[in-house]
């Protein structure tokens, strides 16, 4: 199968300036329903000291994802850009407003009884506040299409991670702040004040778009729409289930990354640590954002995704502080590219009209792998792998490797995760799909190519 070029679409006047307060306004969204998420995560933990519950809810929070990613995107492309998101935003904060009534009309012990409905009441709906927000996420994407020169689009998605990075750094710091000496009430309180604001500024912005084609025969979850979008492209669904395998190493650090940075830091300083750390983020982004991704991004990725994997086999091979911190500083650097990456490579080979669609089911397919391994690993750590590394027999097998300290059944499954990452990098850059793709994106330049149904579109008033 073969693959018409895609015609970039021509930016309207202004619309880099649009870009940014749409790239601003969404950064503002994810500070504030992150910052909640993180603070609810270290409440959990600190309260009940359970490995298991924070796996849960790590693992809940990617299943709702996965559940609703497609069905989000779908609406990215049945409606006008602005309209999505501000429904994201009204949601959310409906969503914690529901969940600071609970929170203050529940007794704190019958809250935190993870074997009560109050507890998983009280989360799930923080949690949807939290998941929704993915649907503004989605409508970002496209809009470097719609408000960027194509030949930015790796810059800009670079910039997307940068300031994605501002906001984890401030979210990460607070939370635990915010958590350790105001309390959770008070922590709900400011999360409901700062998720308002980007409502206000939605309403005053405009944004140009073209108009929207209305498919009668398109389905609420446009699930085949999107896959016939995605397999039209050589090796862009095997792109996809590479990242799917790359998320189930995903989960377990989602997982098991809080627990061991709170044994080793009080919370108050585990959320300035891991702040620090995250300026990686910050830097990583900057980089892609000034020099993009090369001329072949998926092979940029495959090659950060195996120093990832490196990454994640030795940050915790000793229980120090130093390398565990200056792990995830480099493990935060490397990650605006590697996501950057997928997303310059659908904005460039997939049509404008169906990129919700395709963003969509590209985020249901990873984000449903990290759950598997968060629900599986949350259980085996807890139950089987730290007690065995507590006794002798597991300090002797693996003492020699890992050293001596509390969180040494934690930093076995930290290294077999990351030797997993590593093969799965080499493996793909073996594929044909890899071959496939990388032709396709190379073919896929501005002023060549097949017709697009966009081409012909006209903006239209918002």
């Amino acid at each position: 199968m073969s693959s018409a070029a895609v015609a970039p679409m021509t930016p309207p006047p202004g619309g880099m300036r649009t870009f940014l307060h749409v790239l601003v306004n969404t950064a503002v969204a994810n500070l504030t329903t992150n910052f909640l998420w993180f603070a609810v995560v270290f409440w959990v933990y600190l309260e009940t000291r359970s490995i298991m519950a924070t796996g849960v809810l790590g693992g809940a929070y990617m299943i709702l994802i996965a559940l609703s990613s497609m069905w989000f995107g779908s609406l990215v492309d049945r409606y006008r850009k602005r309209r999505v998101m501000l429904v994201s935003a009204w949601a959310s904060l409906l969503a914690f407003a529901v969940g600071i009534g609970v929170f203050f009309a529940v007794p704190g012990d019958v809250l935190l009884d993870l074997g009560g409905p109050w507890f998983w009441i009280f989360t799930l709906v923080v949690l949807a506040g939290c998941v929704v927000e993915v649907l503004r996420n989605l409508a970002l994407s496209t809009t470097v299409t719609l408000l960027v020169p194509v030949e930015r689009h790796a810059n800009a998605n670079g910039l997307v991670g940068t300031v994605q990075g501002i906001a984890f750094i401030a979210t990460s710091v607070f939370s635990g702040l915010a958590v350790g000496l105001l309390g959770m009430g008070a922590t709900l309180l400011i999360a409901l004040g700062l998720v308002a604001l980007p409502i206000v500024h939605l309403h005053l912005l405009r944004i140009p778009e073209p108009e929207i084609a209305h498919d009668p025969g398109r389905s609420a979850v446009d699930f085949r729409g999107g896959m016939a979008a995605m397999l039209a492209v050589p090796g862009l669904f095997a792109l996809v289930i590479f990242t799917m395998l790359n998320n189930l190493s995903g989960g377990v650090f989602m997982a098991l990354l809080d627990p061991y940075g709170l044994n080793m830091f009080p919370v108050e300083w585990w959320g300035i640590v891991f702040g620090i750390a995250s300026t990686g983020f910050i830097v990583g982004g900057a980089v892609v954002a000034k020099r993009g991704l090369g001329e072949n991004p998926i092979r940029t990725m495959l090659v950060l995704v195996g120093v990832l994997g490196a990454l994640g086999a030795v940050f915790t091979v000793r229980e120090l502080p130093w390398l565990f911190v200056s792990g995830i500083w480099l493990f935060m650097a490397l990650m605006p590219a590697i996501e950057a990456a997928e997303q310059t490579v659908i904005q460039r080979v997939v049509p404008y009209e169906k990129q919700g669609r395709v963003f969509g089911l590209a985020m249901t397919f990873e984000a449903a792998a990290a759950p598997i391994t968060s629900f599986l690993v949350a259980p085996i750590a807890e139950y089987w792998i730290v007690p065995y590394m507590d006794e002798e027999s597991g300090r002797r097998d693996w003492g020699w490797l890992l050293g001596a300290g509390d969180s040494r059944g934690i930093a076995l499954i930290f290294l077999w995760s990351g030797l997993a990452m590593i093969l799965l990098a080499v493996g793909a850059s073996l594929t044909r799909s890899y071959r496939l793709l990388s032709r396709s994106y190379s073919q896929t330049t501005s002023g060549t190519g097949a017709e697009k149904s966009t081409e012909g579109v006209r903006n239209s008033p918002p």
